[in-house]
């Protein structure tokens, strides 16, 4: 269990800061993560890292294909997480 929280802490904070540096590749030219890259970041684990820079870098809050996309990754790792404790 404590590997597990030590894995979420630090795929989020990687999570959060490649989404700001996406932002500012964005806003500066250049190269840039791809959408693949960043929803694969919340899958194995970043999502809430992804959250929290989506809403405060303001980064792909726009586009609605990316968030579709987003939120069945987030809604379905919570009713994993919820059968987890259900079913512990």
């Amino acid at each position: 269990m404590k590997i597990l929280l030590i894995w979420l802490a630090i795929i989020n904070l990687i999570t959060f800061l490649i989404y700001g540096y996406d932002k500012y590749r964005a806003a500066t030219g250049g190269w840039r993560v791809s959408e693949r890259t960043l929803l694969l970041l919340a899958v194995i684990g970043g999502s809430v890292g992804a959250l929290i820079g989506m809403h405060l870098f303001r980064h792909k809050t726009a586009k609605v294909s990316f968030q579709w996309r987003f939120w069945s990754i987030l809604v379905v790792q919570v009713i994993l997480i919820l059968l987890y404790f259900i079913f512990l």
